[in-house]
């Protein structure tokens, strides 16, 4: 996919926010420099590639197929290639994809309990297409719960569907016209732009973030208002009409969270311009670290414009169960909920799986006592691993303590400051057995981050770490005060 704007390449700075291996994970201060050129903060997606000629595709076919040849190459080559530790223990280690991977075991016990197996005429009949009432009460009590809502969430605000993808396109097609935008932070996770682009033909405008601390700033890739104001303006000037926000919290790939009152300026900056809201939450379950103190958007005492504001959530993350797909939207729009189940008829739930993820979300018990616990010590563990390997790699890094990932910096692994460098570290990392995402899958207008994920067993991690540092050690490095002025548009999405 190509931006408007061309991206700037910058050479490597520490910054705050970035652990720089002091030891103790410590924030360290820096400035910019004043030479320094402030970089542009929009981008207009444009999903136009050209195709190879088919007499079997229609041109949105032909689309199909671009996005999937683009965006599965480093996932067709590891699932041709799967680290077995018995079968192929030379095989590839997946540091790529969000998954969790930690608490297989108290799933598969939970999962296998009676209560589990019920079959019912009414699970094997057509369902309400919204969901069975029955799955919709247990996901309005669930979300009421754990997003502390002030008010108790009401079932028929629910819509349950096979996972946030299908929310993306369905909500993308019924807020959008052909041809307009959604604003949405990068880097982002790169996926959504296949969501909404497939089905509704929507497009993305980039709020590009940057690791340079400026006077907006107070961290690393921080979002502010000022931003967004200023892609919203980016993008009118070049005629496309953007219809909504979207948001990811916790963000995915930095892992930052945004503060109640960080939430509340981006949802009156919304309600100015009349745009939507989509709140991606998928990840609400999975902050490790309880200092951080997440709040959902659902826990705010007033919603600017409850009408545009719609929140999705799912247990592919949350829950490990990524192969269940089970996602649902709470919005309090009645349109948009009777538009959007509509479109569940082509992305419902089977009537079994709605009973299983029911009984799931009413045991409060195990949630609570069992798996909450256990699931954000193993994290805590997992990411405390990645985090001193890579700061005895001296590799900057977000530390964060939500999600799955690592945000790290190996731009000084890079040569020259060109995202066609960091294709070529990618390809190293993937000819040497360990699949991870650059950041140009992601949007980033800096090349050379990259996102590890860190959701899996201790003897995947230690053996995909010790071939990243193989990687690493035997890669060229490049002084941290090296200029740099190279320019590179990315060529495609991968995500």
């Amino acid at each position: 996919m190509c931006t408007l704007s061309k991206k700037e390449s910058r050479a490597p700075t520490t910054c705050p926010g970035l652990d720089t291996n002091s030891g103790d994970g410590l924030e360290r201060e820096c400035s910019r420099k004043p030479e320094q050129k402030l970089p542009e903060h929009c981008g207009v997606g444009d999903p136009t590639p050209e195709f190879s000629v088919s007499s079997h595709l229609s041109s949105r076919g032909r689309m199909s197929k671009w996005f999937w040849d683009s965006a599965e190459e480093g996932y067709r080559t590891y699932h041709m290639d799967e680290y077995d530790e018995d079968k192929n223990p030379n095989g590839i280690i997946n540091l790529g994809t969000s998954e969790n991977k930690l608490c297989f075991d108290l799933l598969s016990s939970r999962l296998s309990q009676s209560d589990m197996l019920q079959v019912r005429p009414s699970l094997l009949q057509y369902p309400d297409w919204r969901g069975h009432l029955f799955l919709r009460e247990e996901v309005a009590r669930f979300l009421s719960f754990y997003c502390k809502s002030p008010a108790p969430l009401k079932p028929e605000n629910v819509v349950v569907l096979n996972g946030c993808s299908s929310l993306f396109s369905a909500l993308a097609t019924v807020l959008c016209e052909v041809g307009e935008a959604f604003l949405i932070p990068a880097p982002y996770y790169g996926a959504i732009t296949q969501h909404v682009y497939l089905y509704g033909n929507v497009r993305l405008v980039y709020v590009y973030l940057n690791s340079e601390i400026t006077e907006l700033d107070t961290r690393p890739f921080q979002l502010t208002v000022e931003k967004l104001e200023v892609a919203l303006k980016g993008a009118n000037a070049k005629g496309v009409k953007v219809k909504g926000l979207i948001l990811i919290n916790p963000q995915n790939p930095l892992g930052d969270i945004y503060s109640p009152e960080e939430l509340k300026e981006y949802l009156e900056f919304a309600k100015r311009h009349e745009l939507h809201v989509v709140m991606d939450e998928v990840y609400m379950l999975s902050v490790f670290e309880e200092s951080l103190g997440y709040r959902s958007v659902l826990s705010l005492e007033r919603l600017p414009d409850p009408q545009k504001t719609h929140v999705m959530w799912a247990t592919s993350k949350d829950f490990g169960m990524s192969g269940l797909r089970f996602g649902t939207l709470y919005t309090e729009n009645q349109d948009v909920a009777t538009a959007v189940a509509s479109l569940c008829r082509y992305h419902g739930l089977s009537g079994l799986v709605q009973h299983q993820v029911a009984q799931l979300l009413q045991d409060r018990d195990w949630i609570n006592q069992v798996y909450l616990p256990e699931n954000h010590a193993r994290l805590k563990a997992a990411h405390a691993y990645v985090s001193g390997e890579l700061r005895g790699l001296g590799i900057p890094f977000l530390n964060r303590g939500a999600g799955f990932f690592i945000w790290a910096d190996l731009r000084k692994h890079l040569p020259k400051a060109t995202f066609e460098e960091e294709r070529l570290l990618w390809r190293r990392f993937l000819d040497n057995k360990v699949l991870v995402s650059f950041g140009e899958a992601f949007e980033c207008k800096e090349p050379g981050w990259f996102r590890l994920v860190f959701s899996d067993k201790a003897h995947r991690l230690r053996l995909g770490m010790q071939r990243v540092r193989k990687v690493l050690t035997g890669a060229p490095q490049v002084p941290e005060d090296l200029p740099s002025s190279q320019t590179q548009e990315p060529t495609g999405q991968h995500n």
